[in-house]
């Protein structure tokens, strides 16, 4: 007899297990499946756990994750607290004598020594003092030639030396970060600025006085009320202007900014140190410095990262030894005399900072 095939499902209501809609109907059964698998193996975890808490009283936390290791710490010294500042140009004692460079075992100046090269941060349109001359492109002053002596003391060579061209603004941060090792920039010492950085003995004294155009009466920045004065911002000569009731302060990233303003007629009159403004009237035949005396002492100093005190001293033993050999005087007649007359008696250093 024979045997009548059973009949299955029309292919229309069951996809063949080889077909595309048969492969997706077993991957959506299987994702079914998985979900509720890992629902109740997480289920039997947390019901496991909490019976154990139940019958031993126990409640388990977190299981800690181990802190990272902590770094090393490193031999750089650590910046001294800022001490009471009862006068501003006390600074660290000089070291005996201008060590070989390979006597020298300070961290930091090891690593700038290593590094082949100095790296001071400096103006480059502050004329006189660091300006770049546009004859040669290269950068030259009063300041520039302090920074070339503190290079030939490291390396033997003056030319061992970076400079990088920063504004007034910069010279903190850039010394806190840094990303030099030294400014030379006009930079005035005050015991505010003791507290972010350290500071050499006064190379230089300066002072605030005021720049107009010719023909205008006024000598004093109280004779400028209601007219339009610039200064650098966040400078100390800023500072000064700001105390003064009547002159509009007005703010320019440097006083060669400054100079353009007034040239277009912008602003009224320039304050600054009476070295900048001299400096400034020499590229304009239409501005003068008054002769009003100067309205305040600006005592400049070369400026380091406020750990960096035995770099300091080393710097302060070669500021004494270039004031007493004549070669500071010599730096001042190339850049100064010329504008200012004979060179005054270097400014006397005040030492025990501790």
């Amino acid at each position: 007899m024979t045997s009548t095939p059973t009949s299955r499902p029309a292919a229309a209501t069951s996809p063949g297990r080889g077909s595309r809609a048969g492969r997706a109907a077993r991957a959506a059964r299987d994702a079914r499946i998985g979900r509720a698998g890992r629902t109740l193996r997480a289920l039997v975890a947390t019901s496991a756990v909490a019976a154990l808490a139940a019958c031993t009283g126990v409640t388990y936390a977190e299981t800690p994750v181990p802190a990272p290791p902590t770094a090393p710490a490193t031999s750089a010294p650590a910046a001294p607290a800022p001490a009471t500042c009862s006068n501003p140009l006390q600074t660290y004692d000089p070291l005996p004598s201008i060590p070989a460079s390979s006597d020298i075992s300070d961290e930091t100046t090891r690593r700038i020594l290593k590094r082949g090269y100095l790296v001071v941060g400096v103006s480059a349109d502050t004329y006189l003092f660091g300006s770049r001359n546009p004859l040669t492109g290269r950068i030259e002053g009063f300041d520039i030639d302090l920074a070339k002596a503190v290079a030939g003391s490291l390396f033997g060579n003056p030319d061992k030396i970076r400079l990088r061209v920063i504004t007034a603004a910069d010279r903190i941060p850039l010394l806190q970060q840094r990303e030099v090792d030294m400014v030379a920039r006009n930079m005035t010492i005050t015991c505010d600025r003791w507290e972010q950085v350290a500071f050499s003995a006064e190379y230089y004294h300066s002072g605030q006085k005021v720049l107009v155009a010719r023909g205008n009466p006024a000598r004093t920045l109280a004779d400028l009320k209601g007219q339009r004065v610039c200064a650098p911002r966040d400078t100390s000569t800023m500072a000064n202007l700001k105390k003064v009731n009547g002159p509009v302060p007005v703010a320019a990233a440097t006083h060669t900014g400054c100079l353009a303003l007034f040239q277009q007629g912008k602003v009224e009159a320039i304050t600054g140190d009476d070295i900048v403004l001299a400096g400034l009237a020499a590229q304009d035949p239409y501005a003068v410095v008054t002769s009003a005396p100067a309205i305040s002492s600006e005592p400049y100093g070369l400026a380091f990262n406020r750990a960096d005190t035995y770099l300091v001293r080393y710097v302060n033993r070669l500021l004494a030894d270039l004031m007493s050999d004549g070669r500071w005087t010599a730096i001042y007649d190339r850049w100064l005399r010329r504008v200012l007359g004979p060179a005054p008696s270097p400014p006397k250093a005040v030492y025990g900072r501790s």
